[in-house]
């Protein structure tokens, strides 16, 4: 397998290979490459290693040098003129009347050219305008239009996550995405609620693409009909793909939360789960894997010792106890809620009222109830001063 590194000639540009040769080369050094647009400067992303010849576009080009004090100081000279050719072009656009937006100048290592983005509408005549900027800065000047999502990764800016842009901090290639993906993630068929600043469909749909195409071979669909370890049989409502939990309805109505490795679902329909004879195109039989299968563990003694270490730093806190008035239960993979009852000590017929100050804890009734027993002893003192005189 050949010898090659990953050489990018942008910031969050697409990485291209290219022969090292007998350099030792590094990631993050600057270098000097043979391109097909001529030499270029670009920076190592990728620090040599052997690849695949499929992987390879032919012809493999070498990397001329790694870059010189001189090429450092070439390469700022050009992104201080690239300030000035955009300047001139962006006047020669006005002009003109020329509908389309500048984005970027680019100005090749050697001076020779200098290469315009722009995005447009639709097709531009910019024959006389190439004409014009290239008698303005005296050398070959080309003008590229592109779409949507590369003027979003060239102008930056924030999604609706809150965070940067994925395409100007760190994908270097687009990757196709379809509403499938949206649908495959159950999410609200409503392009508005998942497109990205430049319009189109956003590139963290595939991200998790791949996680919930598994899911769908392995869990079932929400309608499928499953047998629970009763006996009794149980419609799917919610599936939560993430943690593994399908939600069922039972014919009582009840609902239940369980993990998939509680159920058996090898060989169901994912669609219509028991009871099916696979006759339709739409069905498909489980088929469940290690993910399903691997139940978390139940940490049963951590409320336990909690309130172990409750006692021990106040023992008047298991009166507090009495307080609860919602409590969780897990069995089996199975979890529910209990309904809310009223505490012991509250009479049911009377609305509960505030009863002390404070925050309701052990340490404030101690303080009320010695606060109390300072006025009865200043109280008595005083009986027993009266009664002396």
């Amino acid at each position: 397998m050949p010898l090659v590194v990953g050489v990018t000639f942008r910031k969050v540009g697409k990485v291209y290979y290219f022969d090292p040769g007998e350099l030792p080369l590094n990631e993050g050094d600057f270098v000097i490459a043979e391109t097909a647009r001529g030499v270029e400067f670009g920076e190592v992303v990728l620090e040599p290693r052997e690849i695949s010849e499929e992987e390879l576009v032919a012809p493999l080009k070498k990397v001329v040098r790694v870059a010189t004090g001189d090429d450092l100081q070439r390469e700022a000279s050009n992104r201080d003129r690239e300030k000035h050719a955009y300047e001139v072009c962006e006047r020669k656009i006005a002009e003109h009347g020329l509908p389309m937006k500048l984005l970027e100048a680019e100005y090749a290592f050697d001076g020779s050219q200098v290469t315009f983005s722009f995005s447009a509408d639709g097709r531009i005549d910019f024959r006389e305008l190439v004409k014009d900027v290239a008698g303005a800065l005296k050398t070959k000047v080309q003008l590229h239009q592109i779409g949507v999502r590369d003027e979003a990764k060239l102008v930056g800016g924030y999604g609706g996550c809150g965070r940067s842009l994925c395409c100007a901090t760190f994908l270097s290639n687009f990757e196709p995405i379809s509403m499938k993906m949206a649908k495959d993630q159950s999410l609200f068929l409503n392009p508005a609620k998942f497109s990205g600043v430049c319009g189109k469909l956003m590139c963290c749909l595939r991200y998790e693409h791949e996680h919930y195409k598994l899911s769908q071979k392995q869990l079932p669909a929400v309608g499928a009909i499953l047998m629970l370890e009763d006996g009794k049989k149980a419609k799917v409502v919610d599936v939560n793909v993430i943690s593994n939990v399908i939600s069922v309805e039972t014919e009582e109505g009840v609902q239940l939360h369980i993990h998939a490795g509680q159920i058996k679902l090898e060989g169901l329909c994912r669609r219509h789960g028991i009871g099916c004879n696979m006759a339709e195109k739409n069905c498909q039989r489980l088929v469940v894997g290690d993910s399903v299968c691997s139940v978390p563990d139940n940490d049963e003694d951590s409320d336990d010792e909690i309130v172990e270490e409750l006692l021990k730093s106040d023992p008047e806190a298991v009166s507090l106890l009495d307080e609860i008035v919602e409590s969780d239960s897990s069995q089996g993979g199975v979890t529910f809620r209990t309904p809310r009852q009223a505490p012991s000590h509250v009479d049911s017929e009377k609305p509960r009222t505030e009863e002390k100050r404070g925050n309701g804890n052990g340490a404030d009734r101690s303080r009320h109830r010695n606060r109390n027993n300072r006025n009865n002893n200043r109280h008595n003192k005083r009986e027993d001063a009266e009664d002396a005189s």
